[in-house]
C-alpha cells in the first residue's frame, strides 16, 4: 500500500500567508514521514481552495522536499493558455528533479467556470483537446496542432520534463463508467465515492486493463481520499474532527451556497463529522482506530492508495503535525505489504 495527502487549502480562518507557511511546514514533514505523494486541488473564487494557482505552491513544495512526490488534483485545463501550462509542467517536473504527478480535469463547479469567462457547456470539449495537445507537446521537440479550440504551427518545445513523455497521470472519478478510459490508458484514478461504489470502480478498472492483456503487476495507482484526525486518543481526535470539519464542510458549500445551489456530491459530505464516519466516508480516532478504518477501507474498496484530508477546517499546524507523526509511526507500517484486493 501507498499513502499520500489530498489537500483543498480551504480557508482555516488566519491569516493567508500563514495559511501558506503552515502547509509548508506540514509538507515537509510528509516528506519526513515517509508518504508517497501530495495532491493539491484547484479552485477559484472560493474559500474551498486558497491555491489558486497551484503552480506557484508546488514550486515551494519542489524545494521543501526531497522525496515526496507531488502535483496538482488536478490542473483545470479549460482556464489555462495549454503553451503556458506545457512549459509550467515542465519547469516543476525539472524543479523537482523528477517527482510531478500531473492531476488534469474539467472542473466541477459552473459558478468557478463562469468567473473565469468560460461557458461550462463547452469546457468538456475544450478539455479534451487541450488534454490531447498538453500530452504532444510535452514529448514534441515542435509542435503542431490543428483543433477546434487551438491551433499551434512548428512551436519550438524548448522545456522538457524529466519524466518522459510525461510525468504519471492523475484522474477523478466518482462514476464507474469513467474508470474505462483511465484503466486502458495507464492513468492513476482518485476517487471520494462511498464503499460500495469505489469497489465497482476499482472492479471496473481492474477488469477493463485485463480485458486489454494487461499484466495485473503494472496495475497504476487507485485511490481512495478520506478525511483522518489521529489523536493520542478516539475522544481527543474526535473533538478536533468535530470542531474542524464544519468550517471545511462550510467553505465546501459556500460557492454553491452563494448560487442558492448545493454540490453535486453534496451527499457525501453530511453536516457533522459523526454523520460522515457513520458512512464510512472518514475516522477521527487513536492510531489503533485509524488502523481498524484502514484495514476496512482497504477491504471493502480493492484500493491500493489511500489518500487522507490530514489538514482541514480549522485544524492548527500542531493538530496537524501530530496527526501526520501517529499516523506516519503507529499506522502505516501496519500496511507496508497489504495487498489490495
Amino acid at each position: 500500500m501507498k499513502f499520500g495527502v489530498f489537500d483543498h487549502m480551504d480557508d482555516a480562518g488566519i491569516p493567508l500567508g500563514q495559511l501558506y507557511a503552515d502547509r509548508l511546514a506540514l509538507v515537509e514533514a510528509y516528506d519526513r514521514a515517509g508518504i508517497y505523494g501530495y495532491h493539491l486541488a484547484e479552485h477559484h473564487s472560493t474559500p474551498l481552495g486558497c491555491a489558486a494557482s497551484p503552480g506557484l505552491f508546488l514550486a515551494a513544495v519542489a524545494q521543501r522536499t526531497k522525496s515526496l512526490r507531488f502535483g496538482p488534483l488536478v490542473y483545470l485545463l479549460p482556464f489555462y493558455h495549454p503553451l503556458r501550462l506545457i512549459e509550467e509542467i515542465c519547469m516543476l517536473d525539472q524543479m523537482s528533479g523528477g517527482r510531478l504527478e500531473l492531476g488534469v480535469g474539467r472542473g466541477v463547479s459552473p459558478f468557478e467556470t463562469q468567473a473565469y469567462g468560460l461557458d461550462f457547456a463547452q469546457t468538456g470539449e475544450v478539455y479534451h483537446e487541450a488534454f490531447q495537445l498538453i500530452l504532444k507537446g510535452l514529448a514534441a521537440d515542435e509542435l503542431t496542432f490543428e483543433g477546434k479550440h487551438f491551433q499551434f504551427r512548428n512551436v519550438p518545445m524548448i522545456l522538457r520534463p524529466v519524466q518522459r513523455p510525461h510525468p504519471p497521470l492523475w484522474y477523478g472519478t466518482t462514476i464507474p463508467d469513467n474508470a474505462d478510459w483511465p484503466a486502458a490508458n495507464d492513468v492513476n484514478i482518485v476517487t471520494i465515492a462511498l464503499r460500495p461504489t469505489v469497489r465497482v470502480i476499482t472492479d471496473r478498472y481492474r477488469a477493463t486493463r485485463a480485458s486489454l492483456g494487461k499484466h495485473p503487476k503494472d496495475t497504476p495507482l487507485m485511490g481512495v481520499a478520506r478525511h483522518v484526525v489521529v489523536a493520542d486518543s478516539d475522544a481527543e481526535a474526535r473533538q478536533i474532527a468535530r470542531r474542524a470539519y464544519p468550517r471545511w464542510r462550510g467553505s465546501f458549500r459556500w460557492l454553491f451556497a452563494r448560487h442558492g445551489a448545493e454540490p453535486r456530491i453534496a451527499g457525501l459530505y453530511p453536516e457533522t463529522f459523526d454523520e460522515l464516519t457513520a458512512i464510512d466516508n472518514g475516522i477521527a480516532g487513536s492510531p489503533g482506530a485509524v488502523r481498524d478504518f484502514l484495514a476496512a477501507e482497504i477491504a471493502a474498496t480493492g484500493s491500493n492508495y489511500l489518500l487522507s484530508w490530514l489538514a482541514f477546517g480549522d485544524m492548527t499546524r500542531e493538530e496537524s503535525l501530530r496527526s501526520i507523526d501517529l499516523f506516519s509511526r503507529e499506522v502505516m507500517p501496519a500496511f507496508a505489504s497489504a495487498p489490495a484486493e
